[in-house]
C-alpha cells in the first residue's frame, strides 16, 4: 500500500495520483474505477471516481495489484551523500540517475531504499513506500534535497512547502540563450494530453512560476540559475523549453532539435537550498557544488567541443 498526501489543490483524482505515482493516467483511473484500489484517509462514504476534486492536506491510500508490502520495501546500500543530518531530518546530495521512491514497475534501487537501509526507523513512518519524501527531484537530476526522519518532521516540512516557505534553486546548462537574462515565467502547466509522461504549458494548467538568471553565455549555450517559487513536475525543464532553450541532454522537451543526442545526463542540479527548521527555528541554509560530469560539459562548452 502506498500513503500519498496533497500540498495543494488537483481538479482530479486521477491526475494527482499519475503525478504522485509515476504513472499514466489511464493507470490511474484503473486503479480507481476497476480495482478499487483507492480509499481515502480518513474513511468516507463519498465514492471515488476519476474525476474526484482533491484538495491541499487530503490523504490517500493507494493498493494497487502488485504493490509489495511492508516487508517487501528491500533495503539496500545505495550511494548517496548525507549533508547534514540530526535527529528530525536530513539533508543529501542526491546523483543523478538515482529514482527518487519505489513506484509500480520501479520497487527497488531508489533513495528510499537507500534511506531505509541507512535509517532504519524510517520505516516506522506512515507513508511506509515513501517514508520522509516531502518533495522530488527527478531521476536526471542532481543535487540537494531534504528528508524527514520523523512522521512528526515530515508534516511540519509538508506545510513548510505547502506555505512556500522553502527556497529552491538550481542550476541548469541550456541550449541558446533567452532574449531576457533574467526573468519570471508563468506559463501553466498539465499533462500533455497525448503524452502523460510529459508536461506542456496549457490553458487551464496549473499555475507555475520560475524565476532564471542567465550567469553566462556562449558558444550557443547558456548556463542559468533558476528559482523555483511552485513545484511542478518538470517545471525548469518545461518553461526553460518554452522560452526556446531546452536543458542540455532533455530530449523529451526538445534538446534533439538542437543535435542534442541523449547523454544519460540531463544537466540540472538542485545547488541551494534554504528553509527555517521546524524544530529549532534555526535558518538552515546549503549550497552543494555541481559534480563532476556538470563541471566536464561546462569545460566542453567553453572549448567549444
Amino acid at each position: 500500500m502506498i500513503d500519498v498526501a496533497a500540498t495543494h489543490d488537483y481538479e482530479r483524482l486521477d491526475t494527482f495520483l499519475a503525478e504522485m505515482l509515476d504513472i499514466t493516467r489511464t493507470k490511474a483511473q484503473k486503479y480507481i474505477k476497476f480495482y478499487k484500489a483507492v480509499k481515502r484517509v480518513p474513511a468516507s462514504k463519498e465514492k471515488l471516481k476519476p474525476s474526484t476534486s482533491v484538495q491541499a492536506g487530503q490523504r490517500f491510500i493507494v493498493d494497487p495489484p502488485e504493490s509489495p508490502n511492508l516487508k517487501a520495501l528491500k533495503a539496500e546500500d545505495i550511494a548517496f551523500d548525507v549533508v547534514y543530518e540530526d535527529e528530525h531530518l536530513i539533508v543529501i546530495n542526491k546523483p543523478s540517475g538515482l529514482v527518487v521512491h519505489p513506484a509500480p514497475g520501479n520497487w527497488e534501487h531508489t533513495l528510499v531504499n537507500g534511506l531505509v537501509y541507512r535509517y532504519p526507523e524510517m520505516r516506522k513512518m506512515e507513508n511506509f513506500m515513501r517514508p520522509g519524501i516531502v518533495h522530488r527531484l527527478d531521476s536526471p537530476t542532481s543535487g540537494l534535497m531534504m528528508v524527514a526522519r520523523t512522521q512528526e518532521m515530515y508534516i511540519a516540512l509538508q506545510k513548510l512547502f505547502s506555505e512556500r516557505k522553502v527556497s529552491k534553486t538550481y542550476l541548469a546548462l541550456m541550449h541558446g540563450a533567452p532574449e531576457k537574462r533574467e526573468g519570471i515565467l508563468s506559463g501553466p502547466l498539465d499533462r500533455d494530453p497525448d503524452n502523460f509522461m510529459r508536461m506542456v504549458v496549457i490553458e487551464g494548467g496549473k499555475p507555475s512560476l520560475t524565476g532564471y538568471r542567465v550567469l553566462w553565455s556562449m558558444n550557443g549555450h547558456s548556463l542559468t540559475e533558476c528559482r523555483l517559487y511552485t513545484g511542478r513536475m518538470h517545471q525548469i525543464r518545461v518553461h526553460m523549453s518554452a522560452l526556446g532553450c531546452p536543458l542540455i541532454g532533455d530530449t523529451m522537451y526538445g534538446a534533439q532539435n538542437f543535435g542534442d543526442e541523449f547523454t544519460g545526463r540531463i544537466y540540472l542540479h538542485s545547488w541551494r537550498l534554504e528553509f527555517e527548521h521546524p524544530a529549532t527555528g534555526e535558518m538552515m541554509k546549503f549550497r552543494q557544488i555541481v559534480p563532476h560530469d556538470f563541471r566536464g560539459m561546462i569545460a566542453r562548452i567553453k572549448l567549444g567541443a
